[in-house]
């Protein structure tokens, strides 16, 4: 039967080896291809953009040097025709007396023509002094009205403001391109204006040439041979002259804002698509030569370098993907072989909790650490009894300790009271250190899944007495209430079914939140006391003793129940809870209306509580400041007079217990120490002669002396056999017999293991160097 049954096992256990294999390969494959690939990948991506952003680079550092020259060359032109204008006004042959003498007008016609050739960009010239009638061009006199209203018709330049502008301008001005009616057709064409004499303050005449627009443009597009963007020139008051939109056209709000932008390369959201913008500004006339061109052109010369770039980026993958699949099959082997040697068992929990062997390690290695090293069941119970003297900490690490635990139930549903057990001295003395162990045992936790509760236990003292911690889950305070009696119902038949005795039973009050379990603990802790008025003078609760002694309805009177829980909180050393009843206590006399002595005679019961409680304690020096305890004039002051008794109080418990426990401890390191050599030594025998739980003991034992019961026999053990090794020549048997230690083969593994040596080259050792140090 044996052998089928772990053959069964063996069978069922392949499976979950080649899927944990195939899982753990996956997984190395999978991360040394990311681990290739990511860097892989963003250098790819590093020297694409590297490309495209050295050839955007390039082109726009093009743009910028080709658009300086397109500002050279049409800065040239108006310097020419400048000049232009300069030479008509010195011309001898075009003063105002000239071109009206009727003799040598034609002369001065002929001589504007030969000025008009001298300019290649120019489509007419004309010649106009101030108030006069007619305007003098190549072709002839004319009319100035016939010129501007049937040979040349603007769009916008009305003839009011044409008048205005020939007669009064003092500086030379450039209009922006429009529409203009020559004749039976039209064309956009730019006007310049420039009186004469040019830079006099009094001129007395105005050159007007007249430009098609496309001539400019058409000197950019020469010069910007291979643009496919929009090229502009402003004058210096940020208008538009030219505008060469290539087929795509910008709306009026983005086109006003290029004026304004600082001469360089700028990266600009234009009608929604990212343009690169060249800016080139003229010192000349304080004219801005803008391009701009879309994003995207960039990338679209860059397609012989993105295949290039994505045929290495692909050989190199599939390699290094091989690569990396060789390096995950020899990775995975060290451990496979470590699986091997731990020798995983098929069936084993760890086999349906995790995804692979890795993780079995991980996890093994984590329930090791934590049985060991954090000892979980002293953690367990430190966790515990933080909650029955402070409430719930406020501390990460033990609200997720507790958490684990179950015991923390949903806000609203969960309800929470303590229970103390107690046992008579006389039975406690019969029970045997199996029956503690088992006590323990049982009630560390167990639960009523009928009740919809869960119990959790702990000793707390030397004198087994044993917390419950209840939680239950119910909908209401109401629903929780009507559940207590069952409860401890079945405690006590839980109890009875696996103990000759029944405890006594102290039962707090009823919360629906965890943090006032201390609250509930000292409750319980009164009731305890008062177990005799428990039924059957076992079970206590604290509502019971809480009704005794009601003062009657006529008068007002601190709550028995509250004086209990003022002088529990004191013998328990926890001042949190008393301050808090306190506190509450005095509030609540803020509130009622009594009369003067009848608050001062309340006032003094509360103290006298607290002064019962000190000389029950011991503490008879707190009546030597009993004059200041009983002069207060308010209740704030009583308040704080009170809180700082409290504190005295609960410091001085602290302080005996803990010179209780040293003691004790004390007292049973020197016994151990003592009896060490007595191979019936044991934990159990100690606890039952101290009268103390083994659970307890071992615990504060390791507190104590920094080692567990059994290290601490064995470090003592074998300090008095290197002792006896080198200051005795007994033979090793008796050696070992003499300090309690029965099996000699074990005890010498165990000595070679930590000393490097065995006993007898131990002795061989340390005596040599004795006696050479003797001689």
């Amino acid at each position: 039967m044996p052998k089928t049954s772990g053959s069964s096992k063996t069978t069922g256990a392949s499976p979950t080896w080649s899927h944990f294999k195939s899982k753990l390969l996956l997984k190395y494959t999978i991360s040394y291809v990311l681990i290739f690939l990511i860097p892989l990948t963003v250098v790819t991506l590093l020297v694409y953009e590297s490309a495209v952003k050295s050839l955007r680079i390039e082109i726009e550092q093009s743009n910028v040097n080709q658009l300086n020259q397109v500002k050279t060359t049409i800065d040239e032109r108006m310097a020419e025709l400048l000049d232009i204008a300069s030479k008509i006004s010195y011309d001898q042959k075009l003063t105002p007396y000239m071109v009206h003498h009727s003799l040598y007008s034609a002369d001065a016609i002929r001589t504007l023509s030969q000025y008009k050739a001298n300019s290649s960009i120019l489509e007419d010239l004309f010649l106009y002094y101030h108030n006069d009638s007619v305007i003098y061009a190549p072709a002839g006199m004319t009319n100035i009205n016939v010129v501007f209203e049937r040979m040349y018709k603007y769009e916008r330049w009305t003839k009011e403001q044409m008048l205005r502008d020939l007669n009064e301008l003092k500086q030379p001005v450039m209009r922006p391109a429009e529409l203009v009616n020559v004749y039976s057709h039209s064309d956009p064409m730019l006007t310049y204006l420039v009186p004469i004499k040019p830079n006099d303050q009094y001129p007395y005449g105005i050159v007007v040439y007249l430009m098609k627009e496309s001539k400019l443009t058409g000197v950019m597009d020469s010069i910007l041979s291979d643009f496919s963007g929009g090229s502009f020139i402003f004058d210096q008051n940020g208008e538009a002259l030219t505008v060469n939109n290539h087929g795509t056209s910008l709306p009026a709000e983005d086109l006003a804002a290029l004026p304004s932008l600082e001469p360089g390369i700028h990266s600009l959201t234009l009608n929604h698509d990212q343009y690169s913008v060249v800016v080139v500004k003229s010192d000349y006339n304080g004219w801005t030569y803008i391009t701009t061109m879309p994003s995207y052109q960039f990338f679209s010369r860059v397609a012989h370098i993105k295949e290039l770039v994505f045929l290495i980026f692909c050989v190199t993958a599939i390699t290094g993907i091989a690569a990396a699949m060789l390096l995950a099959k020899r990775q995975y082997h060290p451990i496979k072989d470590l699986l091997e040697f731990a020798k995983l068992k098929p069936g084993s929990s760890h086999e349906l909790q995790h995804r692979n062997e890795w993780e079995w390690i991980k996890q093994t290695i984590h329930d090791y650490s934590a049985r060991i090293d954090m000892q979980q069941p002293y953690v367990r119970n430190q966790c515990l009894l933080l909650l029955l003297k402070y409430g719930q900490p406020n501390d990460a690490d033990v609200e997720r300790m507790i958490q684990g635990t179950g015991l923390m139930l949903p806000p609203g549903r969960g309800f929470y009271f303590s229970v103390l057990l107690a046992w008579d001295v006389g039975v406690e003395g019969e029970r045997n250190w199996q029956e503690q162990q088992h006590l323990q045992e049982m009630l560390s936790e167990f639960e009523f899944s009928e009740l919809d509760t869960r119990v959790y236990g702990l000793e707390f003292s030397p004198d087994e007495q044993f917390a419950l911690i209840i939680s239950v889950a119910a909908s209401s305070h109401e629903e929780a209430q009507k559940r207590i009696l069952p409860i401890i119902e079945a405690i006590k038949v839980l109890i009875v079914d696996h103990l000759r005795d029944i405890p006594y039973m102290g039962v707090g009050t009823l919360y629906d939140d965890l943090s006032n379990l201390n609250q509930s603990f000292i409750e319980a802790s009164a009731a305890l006391e008062y177990r005799m008025v428990g039924s059957n003078g076992r079970v206590t609760y604290f509502e019971q003793i809480a009704e005794l002694n009601v003062p009657s309805a006529e008068s007002y009177w601190i709550p028995r129940k509250t004086i209990l829980k003022i002088e529990q909180g004191l013998k328990q050393g926890n001042a949190l809870v008393t301050q808090q009843v306190i506190t509450s206590v005095i509030e609540e006399l803020k509130i009622e209306s009594l009369s003067v002595s009848l608050l001062r005679c309340i006032c003094f019961d509360l103290l006298n509580s607290l002064l019962r409680t000190a000389s029950e304690l011991g503490m008879n020096e707190v009546f030597t400041d009993l004059s200041s305890l009983t002069s207060f004039e308010s209740l704030e002051e009583l308040d704080s007079r009170l809180g700082a008794l409290t504190t005295r109080i609960c410091q001085q418990v602290e302080r005996n217990a803990e010179s209780e426990q040293h003691s004790l401890l004390d007292d049973i390191v020197a016994y151990v120490d003592q009896q060490y050599a007595d191979y019936t030594l044991s934990l159990e025998h100690v606890a039952l002669r101290f009268s103390i739980s083994t659970s307890y003991l071992s615990r504060c034992f390791k507190e104590k002396t920094g080692m567990n019961f059994s290290q601490y026999i064995w470090q003592c053990r074998m300090n008095e056999v290197t002792r006896l090794l080198v200051k005795s020549s007994a033979p090793l048997k008796e050696i070992i017999e003499q300090v309690g230690y029965l099996d000699a083969p074990n005890f010498i593994r165990k000595f070679k293991k930590e000393t490097g040596y065995t006993p007898g080259q131990y002795r061989k050792l340390y005596t040599g160097e004795q006696i050479d140090g003797d001689v």
